[in-house]
């Protein structure tokens, strides 16, 4: 029934009554915020107190927070009494007064912005009925021509405080309990420049070669099987003469009788580098491997011609039967 007589009432009869509650609201929230800013900045001064400093410095940001929203309601609460005065005004006009431009814009620009105010919506409806959509919008959107209150803009902002305001906010707590604060520390704490991580203009330092050489090192020796020797010394070849390792034959120099190693032994000593551990480990599985592999060659080769010999003997049998 209620919506039903506030659906037939008029322009000023609705504006009226919305006005009317929101400024009851407004007060109503701004003595409970009161109550709770009080309490946050008495916390912010025993944290002051007893040299928790990190934990104010972050907590000092709600406490501007909540100021800023009581000092927007306070703008907000003097917009709605002046808008109210002027109801009569509003509803011979068609278009909106000059002077209530301010008022209305900031009272549209603030209420998606207030939920604590579902008022302001209702009040905002209102206004886009009578002055039409382009109207609310230029308001809402912040366009140039739009009038909304330039301190409304600052106060409903979400922009984080700035660190002249946080210091300055901290130095006002201190002092209103008498509080002798060395705020040095917190000063150099704000002023200090933090790097931005998600800003992609970190540049990537390349890796220093001496760490690069010692990580080599350690990868060569965990894993020696993956790294390659060192063509140090030359692999001997095993072949079917009975040859033993190592007794390959040095080979000779054209222009002289004498060996090339004979000749040369004391400068190739003087100049071939000092082998470490791992690669001598290294030569040493490979000459076992090699002769495994001669020596299961040589067993194939005698299985094959005894296998061969076997085989001319039984067809020589099978001919003379």
């Amino acid at each position: 029934m209620l919506n039903s007589i506030f659906s037939r009432a008029t322009f000023g009869t609705r504006c009226k009554t919305c006005l009317n509650l929101a400024i009851s609201r407004i007060k109503l929230l701004r003595n409970k915020r009161d109550a709770q800013l009080k309490h946050m900045r008495k916390e912010i001064f025993q944290y002051l107190q007893t040299g928790q400093e990190a934990i104010a410095r972050i907590r000092v940001e709600h406490i501007i927070r909540e100021e800023n929203i009581m000092a927007a309601y306070e703008i907000l609460e003097l917009f709605c009494e002046f808008v109210l005065a002027r109801v009569p005004v509003l509803e011979t006009q068609r278009d909106c007064p000059v002077e209530l431009q301010e008022a209305i814009a900031s009272i549209i620009f603030s209420s998606p912005r207030c939920s604590d105010l579902p008022e302001l919506m209702q009040i905002r409806n209102l206004f886009t009925a009578k002055y039409g959509k382009e109207f609310v919008s230029a308001a809402s959107e912040l366009r140039p021509d739009s009038s909304v209150n330039r301190t409304i803009i600052e106060k409903l902002s979400v922009r984080a405080p700035t660190a002249v305001t946080k210091l300055k906010t901290l130095k006002g707590i201190a002092k209103e309990y008498n509080l002798d604060w060395d705020y040095t520390s917190t000063e150099a704490e704000f002023s200090k420049k933090h790097e931005d991580l998600l800003d992609g203009s970190i540049p990537i330092t390349t890796q220093d070669p001496v760490t690069k050489d010692l990580s080599d090192s350690s990868l060569s020796k965990t894993s020696p099987v993956i790294s390659a020797p060192q063509p140090q010394a030359p692999v001997p070849v095993v072949s079917n003469n009975s040859r033993t390792l190592g007794s390959e034959d040095p080979p000779m120099n054209t222009n002289s009788s004498e060996p090339v190693g004979d000749q040369k032994g004391r400068d190739a000593k003087a100049e071939r580098p000092p082998v470490n551990q791992n690669s001598s480990d290294i030569l040493e599985r490979a000459r076992a491997a090699i002769a495994a592999a001669e020596r299961a060659s040589a067993a194939a080769r005698a299985a094959a011609e005894l296998v061969n010999a076997r085989t001319a003997c039984q067809a020589g049998n099978g001919k003379r039967l």
